[in-house]
């Protein structure tokens, strides 16, 4: 192994308030040193270590790659014509979703690991380090297990999703779906997957319906993340929080009572802009998250249909301008925020004995990224100690 010092840095956000000043644990005119894939120390930069190579910052901000901990990369096809139609005054429904159900049956996998690698390095470019993704596309026993088998070869973080809407063979019959998806589906998906997820929600499934799922999964060894409250109220927040979800995903409608639930457990609660965004829908109100001192991340949710987008530093600004987020609010959210999404301690910060993924900005600040919305500040991006961006 060789290391690595990246010096003159103007800005480092550690994520480590032991290290520097304030939650961001920010350290001024710092330096970063990289062994292997680990982070082996962080200081002024006027105190680096000697090391085998070395990296001019040239007075740029250094912040933890991002961690996108809720996405949906295995899908073939596009929606234009929906979102086309849904600018021109159509709300967005969850039936949307069977458009791209048919258009990824229909590929062959070879199309759809192109289409995810496609946008993994899209995300890359932009700073994403870690991510999640989803099945979900697919509704059928062989469709959600390669799904899930393509992914895991790019991912660890991998969801099975068969409960993401009833599939259109059993719209006469979403019992004996949910059994399926309890079932043999779950059987042939389970090998590939950490974590079981479902969509919680009118058009999709109720709450009986998503216990079932969400217990069924857990029998397996997977872990719980939940769809909750994007559309409208319902049970999905409270019931991620009973069965100690890692993560309740979208908590746009939210009740007192939902919020007192996830203040009282370590759900985490993940805000997806992007899909407000896409969907000219009421914005998640994160002031009233994190004033009741919860745990909040930011996702892109990419997915076809109501969120295409792989910036996470276009859903900061989104929250900073229209979610009631601090910049250094999204920042924690969008790297340390999605690492507790994921229930992840090795990412979202940069110390010592954290993996090292680093997105280098072409600012002195991370403020940057939401003081200048849509301009493609990341600069260089190390992923596992490699440079890879």
């Amino acid at each position: 192994m060789t290391s690595t010092a990246i010096s003159n840095i103007a800005s480092l956000v550690t994520n480590d308030p032991s290290l520097g000043e304030g939650p961001l644990g920010l350290i001024q005119d710092a330096a970063v040193v990289i062994d292997g894939d680990r982070v082996a120390w962080v200081g002024e930069s006027s105190k680096a270590p000697a090391t085998d190579n070395a990296v001019d910052a040239a007075g740029r901000a250094l912040v933890p790659g991002f961690v996108d901990s809720h996405s949906h990369l295995v899908f073939a096809g596009d929606r234009t014509a929906e979102f086309n139609a849904r600018m021109s005054g159509r709300s967005y429904s969850a039936g949307g979703i069977r458009t791209t159900v048919a258009a990824t049956r229909a590929a062959s996998d070879e199309a759809l690991e192109a289409n995810l690698l496609r946008y993994l390095h899209e995300a890359r470019r932009q700073g994403t380090t870690t991510f999640e993704t989803k099945s979900g596309y697919g509704l059928t026993v062989a469709d959600e297990a390669r799904a899930l088998r393509i992914a895991a070869r790019h991912t660890d973080e991998v969801t099975y999703l068969g409960a993401h809407i009833v599939s259109p063979d059993y719209a006469d019959d979403p019992a004996a779906y949910v059994e399926l998806v309890t079932g043999e589906m779950l059987d042939a998906c389970a090998p590939y997957a950490r974590w079981v997820d479902v969509f919680c929600e009118k058009g999709a499934f109720d709450g009986d319906q998503a216990r079932a799922v969400l217990t069924a999964g857990k029998a397996k060894g997977l872990t719980a993340r939940v769809h909750a409250n994007q559309l409208g109220h319902g049970p999905g927040v409270q019931l991620a929080v009973e069965l100690d979800a890692a993560s309740a995903d979208h908590c746009t409608h939210l009740t007192q009572q939902d919020v007192d639930a996830l203040a009282s457990g370590s759900t985490v609660a993940t805000l997806l802009p992007g899909a407000e965004f896409s969907t000219r829908a009421q914005w998640p109100d994160a002031r009233r998250l994190l004033d009741a001192g919860i745990t909040v991340a930011l996702s892109t949710d990419c997915n076809p249909g109501s969120s295409f987008t792989s910036s996470m530093a276009f859903c900061i600004a989104l929250a900073v301008r229209d979610m009631g987020m601090t910049p250094d609010e999204a920042l924690w959210s969008a790297t340390a925020g999605g690492a507790a999404a994921l229930r992840r301690t090795d990412v979202g910060r940069i110390a010592p004995g954290a993996r090292a993924d680093l997105a280098l900005l072409d600012a002195p600040s991370h403020v940057h990224l939401a003081y200048r919305p849509g301009v493609p500040l990341v600069t260089a991006v190390w992923q596992k100690g490699e440079r890879a961006a």
